[in-house]
């Protein structure tokens, strides 16, 4: 089975290196970029201005070969690559749920990044809390975690 997936638009970020990049968007917080949408899925964006987050699904362009067991950054011992939030992963597909500044034509102002520069765009969907189950929320290694 293939599976093929086209950018609806680019990330710009000021992360010109991976080595740059906050480990998540809640130690991004404050940093601004924009996503630039391609015209032709401009129309979607109506009604996405009264929400204050956004679900960004994008391709992890720059990533090097999936590795199944890695060392998260601040961490010593290794972890099974899908108990992680690596971005060397068999499809390299991120997640980001970033602070939605404002919305100009084709143009999202957005904050709180951990997103490099140049990132294409799979994919955007509104953050609302009813989407998040987070009752009896358990977090795994990370719960004795210093991250």
């Amino acid at each position: 089975m293939k599976i093929e997936y086209s950018p609806i638009g680019i990330v710009h970020t000021p992360f010109k290196d991976l080595s740059e990049i906050p480990i998540q968007p809640s130690k991004g917080k404050g940093i601004q970029g924009t996503v630039v949408l391609f015209p032709q899925f401009q129309k979607a964006l109506a009604d996405l201005n009264g929400f204050s987050h956004i679900v960004l699904l994008c391709h992890f362009h720059m990533t090097s070969e999936p590795q199944l067991g890695v060392i998260p950054s601040g961490e010593t011992k290794q972890r099974g690559l899908f108990s992680t939030r690596s971005p060397n992963r068999p499809n390299p597909i991120g997640l980001s749920i970033v602070r939605l500044i404002q919305i100009r034509g084709n143009v999202l102002t957005i904050s709180d990044l951990d997103i490099l520069d140049g990132t294409p765009v799979l994919d955007i969907k509104p953050y609302y809390r009813e989407s998040q189950i987070t009752e009896s929320l358990r977090t795994g290694w990370m719960d004795e975690s210093t991250f």
